[in-house]
């Protein structure tokens, strides 16, 4: 059974009037360099259903850019041997995805959907030609692949910080990138896809530590969680967890 499409605001994203998240390459771009991709490539673009792969592969020919979903990105600094560390990141919504082959064409990176997934497939040579001739469409990419590795930092590589806090800031960020809304309902943001233990690898935290983290937030009344299923109910309650340290914050003085 094909994907179904329609789970996604497909009028508005392709005519440039969904709001994108912050630092994302579509957030950067401006209206009219968007254009030129949608009139390029829009009719190409296509789902891909939970558990199915993008074609990032060395031999495959094309970049893409993420209108819906969410997706985890594995690479294999050792090697793809048998018990290798990995490295795994979440990519969302507004993101372009393989970006090395623009640079290197022959580049991978495993790319696995976590959840039905709307993208755009680019062909490598002529986004290489077209970023050359439009510097805003360049400058909009570089950009946000700076925003992107300064919000890994933040996100995947804070060892040092309680593991609520790490926890919390993750699905805070796929709240933002890669979470959805019922509009009868504004308010939680459902995030549909990550398991506990794609949380505990992309972290690289046990999974009894992620269950405890998810627990402890659960237990504050700022997400409920369901099988490949996260619901951040109260976004600004759980910032303030955040700013916190992930500790509940202090008591109020006696008068």
């Amino acid at each position: 059974m094909s994907p179904r499409v329609d789970a996604f605001n497909t009028t508005a994203v392709l005519q440039g009037t969904q709001p994108m998240p912050p630092g994302s390459f579509l957030n950067r771009l401006p209206p009219a360099e968007w254009s030129v991709f949608v009139q390029a490539w829009g009719p190409d673009a296509r789902t891909y259903t939970q558990g199915e792969q993008l074609p990032l592969g060395p031999h495959d020919g094309h970049v893409y850019i993420m209108l819906g979903g969410c997706v985890v990105q594995e690479r294999f600094p050792l090697g793809a041997v048998r018990n290798a560390p990995r490295v795994a990141r979440f990519r969302g919504v507004g993101e372009l995805l393989g970006e090395a082959k623009l640079l290197h064409p022959a580049s991978a990176v495993t790319t696995v959907c976590l959840s039905t997934t709307w993208v755009m497939p680019c062909p490598v040579q002529r986004v290489t030609a077209l970023l050359r001739r439009r510097h805003l469409a360049q400058t909009a990419l570089l950009q946000s692949l700076e925003a992107r590795c300064r919000s890994d930092e933040l996100i995947y590589c804070t060892a040092y910080r309680p593991p609520v806090h790490r926890v919390g800031a993750l699905l805070l960020h796929l709240a933002v990138t890669a979470g959805t809304t019922d509009p009868g309902e504004p308010g939680p943001v459902t995030i549909m896809g990550p398991r506990q233990k794609d949380i505990a690898d992309a972290l690289l935290m046990g999974t009894s530590t992620v269950e405890k983290a998810v627990r402890e937030l659960r237990s504050r009344g700022v997400i409920h969680s369901r099988y490949r299923q996260l619901v951040v109910t109260d976004a600004p309650r759980l910032q303030r967890i955040l700013a916190s340290g992930g500790n509940p914050p202090a008591p109020a003085p006696q008068a």
